[in-house]
């Protein structure tokens, strides 16, 4: 049968898809609308599951706050181009907005939220998938319910988002701790917020790290006194590369790999543990400076080095971080 133009305009205007697709699915379903939407989501299926292996690099990041609601959606894709299409934009766009005025509280909430095309939108990223080529998937979602909220979507490139709450209404801090947010990627708002698991394992981490080092040092020192240069038997590979050119005997090289083995043995059995705890201690603690978002060394001050928390203060004694939510498409 002959599909009009019309047709053709109204279905494109309901599902996205591109012009020739849609005249084809009307032509095949006999100008039945809902089979034809039905042939466009089933083709949209069949190219996602065919891709379903390939790397999701790319895509988009939107973030919203309103009447104390925020949330962020991310949906990915194959390519910048697709990514940065306003199709796709305008689909993530129409997604948060239905998160938001939902209020919803977990991606599949998300997932399962009826969009204007009156599909859900797990099904309307999937027909855009069909319609593009690329593999795409809604994969991020973060919410923060509560009042002083600020968004922020860096440099507005729609690929790294955040969401920060403060315990009062500052929005020049809200937005500077939003931006501290996206360039410091904390792990953690505060230590209390540390998983316990994170806090062990930083530490046991910490602790070898420790003991690396002081028997390294043991072992350069010996080397040291043998008259031998460390930084010429630092590795085998160094070692017979240094004999090659010159730079070392052979008689200096086994010296150098017998004390490796002596002094290394001897002092990794005689480490004081009292010290090695301290030092793990520090390490640990500089681990909390340097990902629990309060502790940071704020970036956005006048110059005086003042960790985040200590900088809200100085704009109002009781202004403090309440919560934060970030996310970023780029591999960190």
């Amino acid at each position: 049968m002959a599909v009009s133009i019309d047709d053709i305009k109204k279905l494109r205007a309901m599902t996205g898809a591109g012009l020739a697709d849609v005249k084809k699915a009307l032509t095949e379903a006999e100008g039945d609308f809902d089979k034809a939407k039905d042939l466009l989501r089933e083709r949209g299926l069949a190219i996602a599951a065919k891709r379903s292996d390939r790397e999701t690099s790319n895509g988009c990041v939107l973030v919203k706050a309103v009447d104390g609601f925020a949330a962020m959606v991310a949906v990915k894709c194959e390519t910048d181009f697709v990514a940065n299409g306003k199709d796709f934009v305008d689909m993530v766009r129409e997604i948060l907005d239905a998160a938001v005025a939902a209020k919803a509280k977990s991606l599949d909430e998300v997932k399962a939220l009826k969009l204007a095309n009156g599909e859900d939108a797990a099904s309307t990223v999937q027909q855009r998938s069909g319609i593009t080529g690329e593999k795409m998937e809604l994969d991020g979602y973060n919410f923060i319910e509560g009042d002083n909220l600020s968004v922020y979507d860096h440099m507005g490139k729609h690929t790294l988002a955040t969401i920060v709450q403060l315990s009062g209404n500052n929005e020049d801090a809200a937005h500077k701790i939003a931006m501290q947010v996206a360039a410091m990627k904390p792990v953690a708002l505060d230590e209390a917020s540390v998983p316990q698991s994170v806090k062990e394992e930083e530490y046991k981490v910490a602790v070898e790290k420790t003991k690396e080092e002081q028997v390294e040092k043991a072992v350069n020192s010996a080397i040291k006194k043998a008259g031998i240069n460390a930084n010429l038997v630092d590795s085998e590979e160094h070692i017979e590369s240094n004999i090659n050119k010159g730079w070392l005997t052979r008689e200096d090289a086994d010296k150098a790999l017998e004390i490796k083995k002596t002094v290394g043995a001897e002092k990794a059995a005689n480490l004081n543990e009292n010290m090695i705890q301290n030092i793990a201690k520090g390490r640990l603690n500089k681990f909390f400076k340097d990902n629990c978002l309060v502790d940071q060394e704020f970036q956005f001050g006048d110059g005086d080095k003042i960790n985040v928390a200590d900088w809200l203060k100085s704009q109002d004694k009781d202004l403090k971080v309440v919560a934060y939510k970030r996310f970023t498409l780029a591999a960190e």
